[in-house]
């Protein structure tokens, strides 16, 4: 079973950073994406960013230029540094591995931009 755990979420104001880590517990050896996700309170999930093994990187227009999404292939982990946070940007963001027509979530980790 593949599992994802996410860590890095918390409070911070805007301007600020944080930086997000998703460790997948197994090693996946063949063609996948890996990306990030969020949604606002009354709001459908939204992508964020997405990275392929390959290294192939896409992002929502709202956050280029402030995010970077970046991933270990050994470590079997993805991150995603937020600089020049906004309150808009609060939400819950989740960590999908995409791979064999199969989608895997993480739990969810807070992040709350608030002076």
């Amino acid at each position: 079973q593949v599992q994802l755990v996410e860590s890095g979420g918390g409070l911070v104001q805007p301007g600020g950073s944080l930086r997000l880590s998703c460790a997948v517990s197994a090693s996946i050896f063949s063609s996948n994406i890996m990306g990030w996700y969020r949604q606002a309170p009354g709001k459908q999930r939204e992508l964020v960013a997405t990275i392929t093994n390959n290294g192939i990187i896409n992002y929502t227009d709202s956050v280029k230029g402030r995010f970077t999404i970046s991933r270990h292939n050994v470590k079997n982990t993805v991150y995603l540094q937020m600089n020049s946070l906004k309150p808009e940007d609060t939400a819950v963001y989740y960590c999908n591995l995409h791979f064999n027509l199969l989608d895997y979530w993480g739990q969810g980790t807070q992040v709350t931009v608030s002076s």
